[in-house]
């Protein structure tokens, strides 16, 4: 079988120091060079057999064909490579990986073989059985590619601290290229995921910045940490869907194109829409309150959210996935505010007792103080988290909203005084409020609305939401709210409609705030802010 000649490498991206783009170019050469090699040494000498033809090689592309070389593939049977240990010592196992490292040394190729998150060392050696040629061509495969690999799995007389799966290795028998890779890649896997500590000590040679790893994104997000979080992430949304089906609710699917800006103001994204104008929701408000008129009593939805909002920082975005839930109560809106803190509750707990090997692959990357929380949650009331913020030497006025550094202060109060990451702040001034937040019956000042906060950042938003139309439509007009616009919502109050309240989650920020992460583009699979539409 031939081997292709691989392509020149291309040029740095200009997004790596100096320092980095010249490694990236001899590593290029090296590459480059090492292919030309193994055109020339894979065929075997003159008069030198070749004893594995056969077992190793670039395979066909596969295209879902069946008949020829193909046919004797049908019904392998391939393990995982998490699953291989000791148990299985001395069995012959085929595995589909990525090649992360290889290492050649005389007569024998070590490699670090990848399947996701978890990892395998496997040896050629030159016998009776593995010709040079193999062990040669092995060698020159590039990191990234797609291997079959067919092979002994053998205990290890020493751990290999190097690879997940540590008390074993694999001694190699038949190795086909799925799919290849590049000879010169944008950033190193090895680089992306070195824990932040050891990077920097080491130097910005192997440092990854943020926008190259989000212009490379594929090969980012094949790190063990972002493998964790993205399951993690998915683990957020699927306790979020069974406590609250477990606890009567329903989930319902809202539009993402509307007739008027659902939170007021003009942070919403225009779109042409036939011969007149839409906007993207920012948010499924208006449409859980209709369903709650509509007798649905308890509703929820995941699902987009845009906000038009020039914010370069590191918690925001302009297209983020809300978790959103509503649902009707009896005399007060703490009966719902208390079900969303039960809700955090029981999803902190799952995530604590479910996810553990993604926290730990995490931290070893970032490093993490644990996340602490109280069951039930710590509820303070606006006016006290003013006093402790004053009693910290802040400046703030009693209707005033708290600035990003008034929350991060405030949560570094309450962490030291209650030990939680986790706090409810209730009674929030109405005039910092949406127009369909319940004004205080006991001060007209204030709303009947509430925070929640992780490690002093806000996760959630909510209120009671205004159920009379006389009212909301005074609120409205208070707020300069297009009543014309807004209609529809309006007149589904005009039928009657149970007290009711709510709120809103952003699932990134608390994915990010839980792993104590820095930056909100870590927990966004492909991140949109003002300054990113791509990849």
């Amino acid at each position: 079988m031939t081997i292709p000649v691989n392509p020149n490498p291309e040029e740095g991206d200009g997004t790596l120091s100096k320092k980095a783009q010249k490694k990236l170019a001899k590593d290029a050469q090296k590459a480059a060079k090492k292919t030309e090699k193994a055109a020339a040494q894979v065929q075997p000498e003159k008069d030198e057999v070749d004893v594995s033809v056969g077992r190793y090689g670039n395979l066909p592309m596969i295209r879902s064909s069946r008949g020829g070389e193909f046919e004797r593939l049908y019904g392998r049977s391939f393990a995982h490579v998490k699953e291989l240990d000791a148990k299985l010592a001395n069995k012959d196992v085929w595995v589909r990986v990525r090649l992360q490292t290889s290492r050649a040394k005389g007569k024998q190729c070590f490699v670090v073989l990848r399947e996701q998150s978890s990892t395998i060392q496997g040896i050629l050696a030159v016998s009776d059985k593995i010709s040079k040629q193999f062990v040669k061509f092995a060698s020159t495969i590039n990191k990234e590619s797609i291997l079959d690999v067919f092979a002994s799995l053998t205990t290890v007389p020493k751990k290999i601290e190097s690879c997940t799966q540590s008390d074993v290795e694999l001694n190699i028998k038949e190795l086909w290229v799925v799919s290849s890779a590049k000879p010169q890649l944008p950033l190193l896997v090895e680089d992306a995921a070195r824990p932040v500590n050891e990077a920097e000590q080491e130097g910005l040679n192997i440092k990854v910045n943020q926008d190259t790893r989000l212009d490379n994104r594929i090969l980012d997000l094949r790190t063990p940490a972002n493998q964790a979080i993205y399951r993690l992430e998915a683990g957020v949304c699927r306790l979020f869907r069974d406590i609250l089906t477990k606890n009567g609710f329903v989930e319902i699917h809202t539009p993402k194109m509307i007739s008027a800006a659902s939170e007021g103001g003009a942070n919403v994204f225009t779109v042409s829409y036939f011969k007149g104008s839409a906007y993207l929701a920012q948010s499924p408000q208006l449409y859980k309150q209709m369903a709650i008129a509509a007798d649905f009593d308890k509703v929820f939805t995941v699902g987009a959210v845009f906000r038009a909002e020039d914010s370069n920082t590191h918690r925001h975005l302009t297209e983020f996935v809300g978790l959103d839930l509503e649902m009707a109560f009896k005399y007060h809106y703490h009966e719902v505010m208390k079900v969303i803190g039960d809700l955090f509750t029981e999803i902190f707990k799952g995530l604590r007792d479910r996810f553990r090997d993604e926290i730990e692959a995490v931290k070893q990357q970032y490093g993490m103080e644990p996340f602490k929380f109280l069951d039930p949650p710590l509820i303070l009331n606006f006016p006290d988290g003013v006093a402790m913020l004053r009693e910290a030497g802040v400046q703030i006025g009693d209707e005033d909203d708290l600035s990003t550094p008034d929350e991060k202060l405030l949560g570094r109060l309450v962490k030291a005084k209650y030990d939680t990451d986790f706090y409810i702040l209730d009674k929030y001034p109405l005039a910092v409020r949406p127009f369909y937040t319940m004004p205080s019956p006991d001060n007209p000042k204030y709303s009947n609305s509430y925070d929640m906060f992780m490690r002093g950042e806000e996760i959630l938003s909510g209120a009671q939401r205004i159920h009379d139309a006389d009212l909301l439509t005074e609120r409205a007009k208070h707020h300069g709210v297009d009543l014309e616009k807004i209609k529809a919502y309006v007149d589904a109050f005009r039928y009657g409609c149970p007290p009711h309240a709510g709120g809103g989650i952003g699932l990134e920020r608390v994915v990010m705030l839980y792993l104590g992460l820095d930056n909100i583009r870590k927990t966004s699979m492909f991140p949109r802010d003002p300054k990113r539409l791509t990849p």
